[in-house]
């Protein structure tokens, strides 16, 4: 027997035993944050501008496992560079324990996941599951004092556009800060109307949209980040139609299942608007910016 065909087996081996090693610190890690990570299961169920955390780990390991055949190719090649990514994940664990503060503690795992990746299977493989570990820290809710920073403009703003569509319109109105004055009654754009739920459901599903129907990555670029204007341009439609049913058929139209209806009815105007702006990138998109695929490159 040659020294070549001994040598293919205790390859195999040496690959079997650091996957076998990865998932078992990865199970590890998730069994030591298991109390910070049911904490953060509940936000997202008791949280509706959360509730999409529950599709990014599924959405996670689909990526990955679409990257099979990638990673079967890929070197086994562990680097010490992946104890930084632990250390700032315990760093950022020691300061949330310390501090109260539940964002940290939440990244720190995972950051601990990165640095087990990094430091077990190496940076060829790293590189390769790079988006969907990436992925991962969308399903980490913001801190309250961080949104109410982003949730009061954005407010401001919709508040802002729908008097203006309110006054196109005919419908007599009045923005003070965040209420609008109507000629009978008045409607307070709470946090909760603030645009940023869609605008966190809407960034995830361009993301998504974008990975797997776009391979020019400015082109993603551009997809993700319209989600942005076009989340707060319909958010702000929203408050103009609440403010338009409300003037005309009286306050129930600012609560309760109608306005739940209104909140699906234009966060499918939002995902129409997003497939429109999709169409329409292939469609003029100058095809000298577009990547030619490499040889042996999915399609």
């Amino acid at each position: 027997m040659s020294a070549s065909t001994l040598e293919v087996p205790r390859v195999d081996a040496e690959r079997r035993a650091a996957v076998v090693r990865a998932g078992l610190l990865c199970a590890l890690a998730t069994g030591v944050f298991a109390p910070i990570l049911y904490y953060m299961t509940i936000h997202w169920r008791d949280s509706a501008d959360y509730s999409h955390g529950f599709l990014i780990v599924p959405l996670a390991v689909v990526f990955t496992w679409e990257r099979i055949p990638k990673l079967r190719k890929a070197p086994i090649d562990p680097t010490w560079w992946g104890t930084l990514p632990l250390l700032i994940g315990s760093a950022s664990l020691l300061v949330g324990r310390l501090g109260v503060e539940l964002m940290s503690m939440r990244v720190a795992f995972v950051l601990t996941l990165h640095g087990i990746v990094l430091m077990t299977l190496g940076r060829s493989i790293y590189r390769i599951l790079l988006f969907p570990m990436l992925f991962l820290f969308l399903m980490v809710p913001l801190p309250q004092s961080l949104v109410n920073i982003i949730a009061f403009p954005l407010q401001l703003i919709a508040a802002d556009v729908a008097v203006t569509g309110l006054y196109w319109v005919g419908v007599p109105a009045l923005r003070e800060g965040n209420i609008i004055h109507l000629a009978a009654s008045q409607l307070f754009v709470a946090e909760a109307c603030s645009g940023l739920r869609s605008l966190m459901a809407l960034g995830t599903l361009g993301i998504v949209f974008a990975y797997f129907f776009r391979k020019n990555m400015i082109e993603r670029a551009v997809l993700v980040l319209s989600t942005i204007p076009i989340a707060i341009t319909v958010n702000a439609f929203r408050v103009f139609l609440t403010g338009v049913l409300t003037s005309r058929y009286g306050e129930e139209f600012a609560e309760g299942a109608t306005h739940q209806m209104e909140g699906f009815i234009t966060f499918g105007l939002a995902l129409v608007l997003l497939l429109i702006e999709a169409w329409l990138m292939k469609m003029l998109w100058p095809k000298s910016w577009r990547a030619k695929p490499r040889a042996g490159a999915r399609a």
